[in-house]
């Protein structure tokens, strides 16, 4: 088939490469964009969105609950999984047509095919055609990990097809300890399932401050989760109509779905990287260099495939600086450090910055105030429940360098702080604040007394 020649082709519609494509295509050049699935990739598609709207829905079970303690009088409330999901769908579609009627507002050329590398600067359509390009943008995103290839594994779901169940399972194990793990406890119990969390480590939220960890296990099991630290699923039996968990330790719990979420690793099979000279990085993800770079010039790489941050909002700010930079002549280097993030469980997590072990072994001296407090609105429902906040300082400075929350609304408090702690705000700057009162936020402001002050020689 005939050769076509672009400024730019992006492989991948998802917010990373959309992103890249439009404002590539705003500073004057000719860009074409392949989606093999859908437009809008994992966070509109099948990730952060549809999910966040699935965790709306589970909390109005407690809603329901605590309404009777401020005089609601409600009948026994019904749940239809079947109009949640389609209702969910009908979001997603209108989405995706936004995203669609955005490229072409831009003249972006879109093709509903898989794309490939075909050397350093080509790529070639599943049907054949082959798309010269002086640029390349490789945007695939990331894609879910069963990890360990244990007996029954075929019956074994991921978030991608959590989305997608015909009826909500009574009774669920899902697998993980990370965000998609914790969220989607909260989401199926929310719902009414039946849900046993299984781990491998030494308790939930890897990577996260071990208060944090520590008040949210102790949250989700309040909300009848039951959760496994420790223990990994070693097969999945069918029995009938039932599934039966055999976990590591002998233990055998029936269900009615298993679902791991175990990580997910960068989308970069088959996408002709070894034709075209492009490396690894010994993380999995396409090795880049500040600018998104790959290793091979002409061809760059944004968003989860390079397995940097794997955040929807860091895609989107690398595809912009690369598109201002190769093609706006905008040199912008995007800065990876404090990033700020939420974990939508039950209660929220907002985090951003050093976690208490972390700043004791990167600083001198380290002083950590912290909270926890049961909710105002709490008191008339009845719920046990309580929050938790953390603010931890440099000792020398009085910098705030890391916060977190857990509490309602922690995904909205941390977008806050995370202005002030980029900002390199101090302790003192915090606390010359004046109150918000009566709200949880306030106690941002209000922690005076420290919990815990580290110090340390400096090193020979």
């Amino acid at each position: 088939m005939a050769e076509q020649d672009v400024d730019l082709f992006v492989i991948g519609a998802g917010s990373g490469g959309v992103r890249a494509a439009r404002v590539a295509s705003s500073h004057g050049a000719r860009v074409m964009i392949a989606e093999e699935y859908r437009v809008g990739g994992t966070c509109v598609i099948r990730g952060c969105v549809p999910k966040k709207l699935l965790v709306y829905a589970s909390r109005f079970r407690e809603e329901f609950e605590d309404a009777a303690g401020y005089g609601w009088s409600i009948g026994t409330p019904a749940f239809d999984w079947p109009t949640l999901i389609a209702n969910k769908d009908r979001e997603i579609a209108r989405l995706e047509a936004a995203y669609t009627t955005t490229l072409e507002r831009y003249k972006v050329a879109l093709v509903k095919s898989r794309a490939v590398l075909d050397g350093p600067g080509a790529v070639r359509l599943a049907d054949g055609t082959r798309i010269r390009a002086k640029t390349i943008l490789i945007a695939t995103g990331g894609w879910p990990y069963h990890g360990d290839d244990i007996p029954g594994i075929e019956h074994v779901i991921s978030s991608n097809e959590a989305f997608h169940l015909d009826v909500l399972p009574k009774r669920i194990v899902i697998q993980g300890g990370g965000y998609i793990a914790v969220e989607f406890a909260g989401i199926f119990a929310g719902l009414g399932s039946e849900v046993t969390l299984v781990y491998r480590g030494e308790n939930i939220l890897r990577g996260f401050d071990d208060d944090v960890r520590e008040h949210l296990r102790n949250e989700m099991e309040k909300r009848g989760i039951r959760i496994i630290c420790g223990h990994t699923v070693a097969a999945v039996d069918r029995s009938g109509d039932e599934l039966v968990v055999r976990l590591s330790d002998g233990t055998r719990v029936p269900v009615d779905k298993v679902m791991f979420a175990t990580g997910r690793r960068p989308h970069v099979d088959g996408l002709g990287l070894e034709t075209a000279g492009v490396k690894l990085a010994p993380n999995g993800g396409i090795a880049v260099d500040a600018g998104s770079q790959t290793s091979v010039p002409g061809i760059y790489a944004v968003g989860d495939v390079t397995n940097r941050i794997n955040l929807t909002p860091v895609a989107i700010r690398e595809g912009h600086a690369f598109a201002d930079t190769v093609f706006g002549n905008k040199p912008v280097t995007v800065d990876h450090s404090n990033v700020p993030t939420a974990v939508f469980s039950e209660p929220e997590v907002g985090v951003i910055g050093l976690t208490e072990a972390e700043a004791v072994k990167a600083l001198r001296v380290v002083d950590i105030y912290k909270t926890s407090f049961r909710p105002m609105k709490a008191t008339l429902a009845g719920r046990d429940t309580r929050s938790f906040f953390k603010l931890v300082v440099d000792g020398e400075t009085d910098r705030v360098v890391g916060c977190h929350i857990v509490g309602p609304d922690a995904g909205e408090l941390i977008q806050v702080v995370g202005i002030a702690v980029k900002m390199q705000a101090t302790k003192a700057e915090f606390d010359a604040v004046m109150a918000v009162h009566p709200t949880a936020a306030e106690e941002l402001v209000t922690m005076r007394e420290k919990a815990m002050s580290y110090g340390r020689e400096a090193a020979e």
